[in-house]
C-alpha cells in the first residue's frame, strides 16, 4: 500500500510544467423536441514552451467541465514541432475551414507579432520570434486549428536535405545562408 503512495508521489513530482491556456468559451445550442438544449464549448491550448503543443475542444453542460475536457484532450494531442532557435524553421501556411494562418520566421528580438488565438498557440509552443498573418475566417476554433496545422507542417532543414540526398546548404533558406 505504501509503495503505491510512494510511486504516485514520484509521478506527481516528475510531471513537467505545462502552459495551459483557454482561448475560447462559447454557449452552443442543440434544438430538441422540448426546445433548445444549451451547453458550453471550450477551446484549450497546452504547451511545454520547448517545442510541443496540443489543442483540445470540450463540450459540457457547465463551463468548468468543458474546460476540464478541453485541457485533458489538449494534453493527449501534444506533439513536437520543428523550431529553429526561437522562431519557425521556414514560412508556412496552415488552413482549417475558411481560416488561413501564415507563419514567417523572424530575427531574434522581433517578438510574437500575432493576434489573440495565434499568439496563444505560438507562445505555448515556445516560439518567441515570428511574424504572422491571419486571413479568411476569424472563428477562434478554426484559427487555432489552422495555426496548429501550420506548426505541424514545419520541418527541419537537416531532415529535408537527408530525404533529398543533397547538402544542407542547397536546402537552407536564403536568410540563413547569409549568417552561416
Amino acid at each position: 500500500m505504501e509503495e503505491r503512495r510512494d510511486r504516485r508521489r514520484q509521478q506527481e513530482v516528475v510531471e513537467p510544467e505545462f502552459d495551459e491556456r483557454i482561448v475560447d468559451i462559447a454557449r452552443v445550442a442543440k434544438v430538441v423536441k422540448g426546445g433548445r438544449s444549451f451547453h458550453f464549448r471550450a477551446v484549450a491550448i497546452v504547451g511545454d514552451n520547448k517545442g510541443q503543443v496540443g489543442i483540445g475542444i470540450g463540450k459540457a453542460p457547465r463551463v468548468p467541465e468543458a474546460i476540464g475536457k478541453a485541457t485533458e484532450r489538449a494534453h493527449k494531442d501534444m506533439a513536437p514541432i520543428a523550431m529553429e532557435g526561437s522562431t519557425v524553421s521556414h514560412e508556412v501556411v496552415g488552413r482549417c475551414g475558411g481560416a488561413q494562418v501564415l507563419l514567417r520566421p523572424a530575427s531574434p528580438g522581433t517578438g510574437v507579432i500575432a493576434g489573440g488565438a495565434v499568439r496563444a498557440v505560438l507562445e505555448a509552443a515556445g516560439i518567441r520570434d515570428v511574424l504572422t498573418k491571419s486571413q479568411g475566417s476569424a472563428t477562434q476554433v478554426n484559427v487555432v486549428q489552422a495555426t496548429v496545422d501550420a506548426l505541424r507542417q514545419l520541418r527541419h532543414v537537416e531532415d529535408v536535405a537527408r530525404e533529398r540526398g543533397v547538402p544542407e546548404a542547397q536546402v537552407m533558406p536564403f536568410w540563413r545562408r547569409r549568417k552561416a
